[in-house]
């Protein structure tokens, strides 16, 4: 099966590179993504909003499945999960699974992440104090280091632009959470209790979870792991 990889914030397709081996070992195609704006520190990050990163993944889907006549699969990371949910919603014939890594579908008006500093067009990486010491689970100061030297500044209305969404077949399309910051019973507990913050995954049809605790960026701090939670979601739909 064709999997794309959409990264979240300050990445690209490289992030992604301690993941794929497992699910090429298993026989997939596998599509890591590099966003619009995200290619280079100094790329032109002017008038890039959410639409145009879901349109980057609905353009891919659109080829994949057309040279190969098969539903693909999407995963997401973190900001990464509303831009897959975003093309779910304007291909949801085209694909088989959604994979939310430590993230979750954004619903109509939702924004990712609009309290995060910008300067200009750009939300560059934060210092490391403005994060949950949850994020940081297992980011030794090694991985520190390599994520911020190859972080990218995120386009600003990328993270504050309103997720835009049409067709209810999105909540047909089967869903895979992993949960890593904190578990998925939590998550379980807040969809019983008809929390907000998972009012937009409570309305999908067929949603399995899978626990892999560790921080908010599993590519980095457990990637093998991640690889091998990510193939068993897939094959099930082989």
């Amino acid at each position: 099966m064709d999997i794309i990889l959409v990264p979240g914030f300050w990445l690209d397709a490289s992030s992604w590179e301690d993941v794929t081996p497992a699910l090429e070992a298993a026989g997939h195609r596998v599509h890591p993504l590099t966003l619009p704006g995200l290619e280079s520190v100094d790329a032109d990050r002017g008038g890039i909003g959410l639409r145009d990163h879901v349109e980057a993944v609905v353009t891919l889907v659109d080829r994949l499945t057309e040279e190969s006549g098969e539903k693909v699969a999407l995963v997401g990371h973190s900001g990464g999960g509303a831009v897959i949910h975003g093309a779910v919603d304007a291909r949801p014939d085209r694909v088989a699974r959604a994979i939310y890594v430590d993230s979750g579908p954004l619903g109509e008006d939702g924004v990712v992440n609009d309290e995060l500093p910008s300067e200009g067009d750009d939300v560059p990486l934060p210092p490391w104090e403005m994060f949950e010491n949850a994020d940081l689970t297992d980011f030794t100061d090694e991985l520190r280091a390599r994520f911020r030297a190859r972080a990218v500044p995120h386009p600003a209305r990328a993270a504050s632009d309103p997720q835009r969404l049409s067709d209810e077949r999105r909540y047909d399309v089967p869903a895979t959470v992993i949960a890593c910051e904190f578990p998925s019973a939590m998550l379980q507990e807040w969809i019983a209790g008809g929390h907000p913050f998972v009012a937009e995954l409570a309305r999908i049809r067929d949603v399995e979870y899978a626990d892999l605790p560790t921080g908010h960026w599993p590519q980095f701090t457990k990637p093998a792991e991640l690889g091998e939670v990510i193939r068993a979601a897939v094959d099930r739909d082989r």
